[in-house]
């Protein structure tokens, strides 16, 4: 017996080293007909190892203070050995990681992932999808520039709309009558420490729930309807180790060509990942121009600018992300997949890409009457998805799915 089996054997008997491992990876058998979609939700997990770890080296040399906070981003930029690598990685990361998140859901919209047995996987992903939003507000704050300042006053002071309690609130989220070195240690905290761990523990219950339930596929077909009756495998499914742990590994192979593609030659992607205001100071008695949040956000607030009354806009914000919870239970198609689905909902789901994309390029320009108008017929676009999904994926004409997969 060798010396790594003895201490496997010493592990296990003490922590459920070997049982986790088959559980969850070698023998989890996963579909054997996943495409390219499914490389996302691996890729996300890499994008939270580099977030977490370049974090780790940024706040060495971070201040969270609001005459130093600038100043130390400057000098881990332009002193620190590597500073400007570690820096440009996570401003990067926290992009990617929204890019990734999306098609992620965009694959739970094309192959219906959010179907039963699933509702609980997606219900945790969309909790993850809110604290990520909240992870990448309170560090967006942090580099105390202009648009950091101005952006987050703005969002901020939307909670003031909310009735009886929305001054209240607003003040104790900033910790001062306006966003101060008080909002920035506050900030700090629940960037560093209390939103990672919440990010991390719904990450574990979100693969749990996965490998209970077990994965969906391009064909919505569940491989463990039909087991060999004498190994009780799928006979549809395949270990995810070594399949898949091989492929995922060539799709974060390409997806760190382009992720290092941006860090080292285009870094800040026009403004669309860092903005030019967030290179000067901030200025407390100087506005910018135009303010607007980081692009992954602009979907939203297009929403909010679309409608005139300030309360009601929130709300609809809000919605805007709320509803995504309901989906399980608004599809009533026979049917998972989109490859099995009719023209109609083909079609109503691209209207929603392209009034989701719409969206979040009107959120980024200063308003007119003109990108008003468009918003509005986007935002309306974007809500008729969901609340008209029960009727049109009744009435949309579904063809059979296969007892079992196919490629």
């Amino acid at each position: 017996m060798s010396a790594l089996t003895r201490l496997t054997g010493w592990v296990d008997q003490r922590f459920p080293l070997t049982s986790a491992w088959k559980a969850h990876v070698s023998e989890y058998y996963a579909p054997k007909n996943l495409n390219f979609w499914y490389f996302f939700g691996s890729l996300a997990m890499l994008v939270l190892v580099i977030q977490i770890v370049t974090g780790i080296f940024l706040t060495m040399n971070y201040k969270p203070d609001g005459a130093l906070a600038f100043a130390s981003v400057e000098y881990i930029m332009r002193d620190v050995n590597w500073g400007w690598l570690i820096r440009y990685m996570h401003s990067t990361g926290a992009s990617m990681f929204f890019v990734v998140i999306y098609l992620h859901l965009m694959r739970g919209l094309l192959y219906g992932s959010y179907r039963k047995p699933r509702e609980l996987v997606w219900i945790f992903g969309m909790f993850i999808y809110l604290a990520l939003m909240a992870e990448a507000f309170m560090g967006y704050l942090l580099p105390w520039g202009q648009m950091s300042y101005w952006g987050a006053q703005v969002i901020i002071s939307l909670f003031g709309a909310i009735p009886v309690i929305g001054n209240d609130l607003s003040l104790w989220i900033r910790g001062d009558y306006v966003v101060s070195d008080a909002t920035l240690n506050r900030f700090f905290a629940l960037h560093v420490i209390a939103l990672p761990l919440v990010l991390l523990a719904l990450v574990g219950a979100h693969l749990v729930a996965l490998h209970q339930v077990g994965s969906n596929n391009p064909d919505g077909v569940e491989i463990k309807k039909h087991k060999d009756p004498r190994t009780g495998i799928p006979l549809d499914g395949i270990p995810f180790h070594p399949y898949y742990t091989v492929k995922d590994i060539m799709g974060a192979v390409a997806f760190l060509i382009v992720f290092f593609g941006i860090v080292f030659f285009y870094p800040t992607m026009g403004g669309w990942f860092l903005e030019d205001n967030n290179f000067i100071p901030s200025d407390a008695l100087k506005t910018p121009m135009h303010i607007a949040p980081v692009w992954y956000f602009t979907p939203f607030y297009a929403i909010l600018r679309a409608v005139p009354d300030k309360f009601l806009g929130v709300v609809a914000m809000g919605l805007s992300i709320a509803v995504f919870f309901l989906l399980p239970w608004l599809d009533r198609a026979k049917v998972k997949s989109i490859r099995y689905r009719g023209a109609l909902y083909k079609a109503i789901l691209a209207l929603f890409v392209v009034s989701f994309l719409g969206l979040g390029y009107l959120g980024t320009q200063p308003p007119t009457e003109a990108r008003t108008l468009a918003a509005r017929i986007f935002a309306v676009i974007y809500f008729g998805f969901f609340v008209l999904m029960p009727l049109y994926t009744k009435l949309d004409r579904t063809k059979p799915e296969p007892e079992r997969v196919t490629k």
